[in-house]
C-alpha cells in the first residue's frame, strides 16, 4: 500500500496523505498537525490523520515482511522474476503469504517424507488427470523396497500426501475457502463435561451456534473468553460439501481414474491441512475484529468520561463512603490542596456519632468556605448523600456524587505515594474523589484508564492494541482542553504534544526550583526541551496572567507575529484587541494571508482571541438521584428515575441509577425507533431519565427502558 493506496482507500487528497507523512516524520503529533497544520492537511481532522498514520504503520510492516521473505527465498535460491513479480504486487499481509507458503521451510510433514522417496513426479502425473493413464500401473514404477514403498499403495499414498499439500498451498484454493468461511462459517460452542457448574456463567453458550458474518463483537469476545477460561470448546465451519464442491471446480479435470485418486486428495486436504489452517486464520480474524469494536466503543466510552463538565476551581469538601469504616474526610482548596483530614460516621453508626458527623460537617464548611461536597458513589454512598442532602446547607453549597471508579487504583499508586507521602490510601482515595469534581480530565489522568471502568472484556483484547487506543484519546483530550502550565501535575503534562514523561518531570522540577512560569519563552530553558518539543506543544500550554495575553491562550506563538500585526493595523495594544469584539470586527483576514498561513489558522487565531483558552467541555450541571432510592429493594417495575449512562456497548447502556448496581437500558429499550448504535443515542456521563421494567433480585439484574412510549 503506497501513499497513493491510502489517499485512495481514505477519500483523501494525495498531496494531504504525503503532507501528514512528512509531518509525522519531522516528530509532529496528531493533536499538533489537526491543529495547527491546517493548510498543508487541508485540515483534517484528528480521526482521518489517525487513519493515516494507522494505514502507513500497516504498510511499513507488509514491506518489512515482503524484505524478509524476499531475502529467504533469494538466499535459497529459489526466487524466480516470476514469483517476485507476484510478492512485490501483494497489496495485504494474507495475500503475501499465500503466495509464500509453497516456498515456506517445511518441518517434516507427510508430503515432505513422500518427496524424500522420489514420489514428487508421480504426484504430477497423477495430478494432470490423463484419461489414457493408469495410476496403478504407473505407480509399479516407484516401488522401491529400500525407500519403504513395497507395494502400489505405498507409492499412491505418498503421491496423494503430495497433492494434498499441493491443494491447501494452492493460493487460489485458500481464498474460495476463505471467503466461504467468512461469509457462510459457522461457530459453534459447547461446554466441556464436567465443566457445567463451574462455567455456569457462560450457560448460554453451552451450545451455541451462530453465522460468524453476523455474530456481534461482544458475542465473540464472551465465547472466547469461555473456551480461555477452560469451559467451552469453540470451532469454525462452513457446509462442508459447499467447501468441497469450490475445490472440485479447481482441482478435478474430469472423471478418469487419477481424477478418484485426486479427490481422495482433495477430501484429505480440506480435513487434514486446509480446513484447520483456515479455520485458524478465521478466528483470529474475528477476534481481531472484536477486540478493534470493543476497543473503538472504550475509546469513545472515555472520551465522553474525560471531557465530562468540571465544576471549576472551588473549595471542595469530599467524602469517601463506609459503613463500618467511617467516611474518610477532606477539605482542598480551589487548588486542589489538602488542607485537613478525618474520619466521621454518618452513617452505619450510632446517633450520636452521626449527631457529630452533622456538627462536624457544618464547622469544617464554615471553616475552609466549603462551596461544594463530593460523595464517592461506592459502597455506603447513598446513604452518605442522604444523610448529608438532610443536613440543609447553604443554597450555594452544592452537593454532587462522583464516580469513583479506579479511585482506589490511584491512591494505591507509585504517583498517589508521590503527591501524598505522609498519608494513607483512604486520604489518598477522598482526595481523589474531589479533585474529579475539580477537573475530572486532570485527576483521571493519573488511572490508567483500563481501570476507570467505561469498557467491557478489556482484559480480553488485544492489550498492546487497548493500550494505544486509549492513550492516544486521552492524549486528544488533554490538548483539546489545554494545560495550565503553572499548576499541572506530572502525569498532565505528560500527555501534551511533544512533552512525554522525561520533559514532564523536568518542567515540574523546573517550576518547583525556579518558581511560576511567567511566559512560554521559559519553556526553552527546560532541561532537554528543542526546538521540536517547543514548537509541538507551546500551543496546548497556558500561561494565566502571563505578561503576554496569547500565552493563555491557543494561539501557538509561531502566530503571536500575526496578531501583533493585526493590533498595530488596528492601532490598538493585543490586549485592547482581545477585550474589544468591534475592533476584531473589523480585521480582514485575506490581508494576512501569505504562504504557509492560510484563512483556516486565521480563523482560530481570531476564534481564539474572542475567547482567550476557552474550555471546550460542557458546562457543569448538578444531577441527584431520587431521594429514598438507594438500594435495589427500594426499586420496582414501573419506577421513573433519573439515572447516569456509566457504559455504553454494542447492545445496550448501563445507567447508575443510585442503588449500588447499574441497570441495563436494552438496545431494544433506547428509542421508540430502531437503533443500530447505541452510541447514537447515548453518551458516557450522560443525564438520563429511565423507566424500571424489571428487577431480578436473585441475580441483582436491572433492566430499564429509555422509550418515550414506556414513561
Amino acid at each position: 500500500m503506497s501513499n497513493r493506496q491510502i489517499a485512495d482507500k481514505l477519500n483523501i487528497k494525495l498531496h494531504y496523505v504525503d503532507a501528514v507523512l512528512n509531518l509525522f516524520d519531522t516528530g509532529a503529533t496528531v493533536p499538533f498537525i489537526a491543529r495547527y497544520r491546517k493548510e498543508a492537511t487541508g485540515s483534517l481532522d484528528e480521526t482521518a490523520i489517525l487513519k493515516i498514520k494507522t494505514l502507513n504503520e500497516q504498510l511499513k510492516e507488509l514491506n518489512k515482511r515482503r524484505e524478509a521473505i524476499l531475502k529467504s527465498l533469494m538466499e535459497r535460491e529459489i526466487l524466480t522474476p516470476e514469483l517476485e513479480k507476484k510478492l512485490l504486487n501483494a497489496a495485504d499481509i494474507v495475500t503475501l503469504e499465500d503466495i509464500y507458503l509453497p516456498f515456506r521451510p517445511k518441518r517434516r510433514t507427510r508430503a515432505v517424507v513422500a518427496r524424500e522417496k522420489g514420489l514428487e513426479p508421480l504426484a504430477k502425473t497423477i495430478l494432470e488427470q490423463n484419461y489414457q493413464l493408469n495410476p496403478e500401473n504407473e505407480a509399479e514404477k516407484y516401488i522401491n523396497p529400500d525407500k519403504d514403498i513395497l507395494v502400489v499403495n505405498d507409492a499412491l499414498s505418498g503421491a496423494g500426501d503430495i497433492i494434498a499439500e499441493w491443494i491447501a498451498e494452492s493460493s487460489i484454493a485458500r481464498d474460495r475457502i476463505r471467503k466461504l468461511f467468512q461469509e457462510k462459517g459457522v461457530i459453534y460452542s459447547k461446554v466441556i463435561k464436567d465443566k457445567e457448574e463451574t462455567g455456569i456463567k457462560f450457560k448460554d453458550y453451552f451450545n451455541w451456534e451462530e453465522n460468524i458474518s453476523r455474530m456481534p463483537g461482544h458475542r465473540v469476545l464472551a465465547i472466547f473468553r469461555g473456551k480461555n477460561e477452560g469451559f467451552l470448546s469453540v470451532k469454525i465451519r462452513p457446509n462442508e460439501e459447499s467447501a468441497l464442491y469450490l475445490l472440485d471446480k479447481i482441482f478435478i479435470k474430469n472423471k478418469s481414474k487419477s481424477s478418484i485418486l485426486v479427490y481422495e486428495s482433495l477430501l484429505d486436504s480440506y480435513k487434514r491441512l486446509l480446513m484447520p489452517s483456515i479455520e485458524n486464520e478465521v478466528i483470529k480474524e474475528i477476534k481481531e475484529n472484536a477486540d478493534d469494536e470493543a476497543i473503538d466503543i472504550f475509546a469513545a466510552n472515555l472520551r465522553e468520561l474525560l471531557m465530562q463538565a468540571p465544576l471549576g476551581h472551588k473549595n471542595i469538601l469530599a467524602l469517601d463512603p463506609g459503613f463500618r469504616t467511617g467516611a474518610k474526610l477532606v477539605c482542598l482548596n480551589s487548588s486542589g490542596d489538602l488542607l485537613h483530614n478525618e474520619t466521621i460516621f454518618p452513617v452505619g453508626s450510632s446517633i450520636v456519632k452521626a449527631e457529630e458527623a452533622g456538627k462536624r460537617l457544618a464547622e469544617l464548611c464554615n471553616k475552609f468556605n466549603i462551596e461544594a461536597i463530593a460523595i464517592g458513589n461506592g459502597t455506603a454512598g447513598r446513604e452518605t448523600e442522604e444523610f448529608v442532602r438532610s443536613l440543609k446547607f447553604p443554597n450555594n453549597i452544592i452537593i454532587v456524587m462522583v464516580n469513583e471508579s479506579g479511585a482506589s487504583i490511584y491512591s494505591a499508586s507509585e504517583t498517589a505515594r508521590k503527591e501524598f507521602p505522609d498519608y494513607d490510601i483512604t486520604v489518598r482515595g477522598a482526595v481523589s474523589i474531589g479533585r474529579r469534581l475539580m477537573d475530572p480530565l486532570a485527576e483521571l489522568v493519573k488511572i490508567d484508564p483500563k481501570s476507570i471502568g467505561v469498557g467491557q472484556y478489556q482484559h480480553d483484547v488485544d492489550q498492546t492494541k487497548l493500550k494505544s487506543a486509549l492513550v492516544t484519546v486521552v492524549e486528544s483530550c488533554v490538548n483539546s482542553v489545554g494545560v495550565e502550565l503553572n499548576t499541572a501535575s506530572e502525569e498532565l503534562l505528560t500527555y501534551v504534544s511533544g512533552i512525554g514523561p522525561v520533559l514532564a518531570k523536568n518542567i515540574v522540577n523546573y517550576r518547583t526550583e525556579n518558581g511560576l512560569f511567567k511566559s512560554r519563552n521559559e519553556l526553552k530553558k527546560i532541561k532537554r526541551l528543542g526546538a521540536n518539543a517547543f514548537e509541538q506543544s507551546a500551543g496546548f500550554l497556558r500561561i494565566s496572567n502571563a505578561v503576554n495575553p496569547l500565552d493563555s491562550s491557543g494561539v501557538h506563538p509561531e502566530s503571536y507575529c500575526i496578531v501583533k500585526d493585526m493590533a498595530k493595523d488596528c492601532n490598538c495594544t493585543v490586549k485592547e484587541l482581545i477585550k474589544n469584539k468591534e475592533i476584531r470586527n473589523k480585521i480582514k483576514l485575506e490581508n494576512y494571508i501569505f504562504e504557509t498561513v492560510g484563512l483556516p489558522t486565521l480563523k482560530d487565531i481570531l476564534s481564539e482571541l474572542a475567547k482567550p483558552g476557552r474550555d471546550p467541555r460542557k458546562e457543569f450541571e448538578i444531577f441527584s438521584f431520587a431521594e429514598g432510592v438507594n438500594k435495589i429493594e427500594d426499586i420496582s417495575v414501573d419506577m421513573m428515575l433519573p439515572g447516569i449512562v456509566t457504559n455504553v456497548t454494542k447492545f445496550g447502556a448501563f445507567v447508575d441509577i443510585g442503588v449500588h448496581q447499574d441497570g441495563l437500558v436494552h438496545i431494544s429499550e433506547l428509542a421508540d425507533k430502531y437503533v443500530r448504535d447505541p452510541a447514537d443515542i447515548v453518551k458516557v456521563q450522560q443525564k438520563v431519565k429511565v423507566k424500571v421494567i424489571d428487577v431480578d433480585m436473585k441475580r441483582k439484574r436491572i433492566a430499564l427502558s429509555m422509550k418515550r412510549s414506556s414513561s
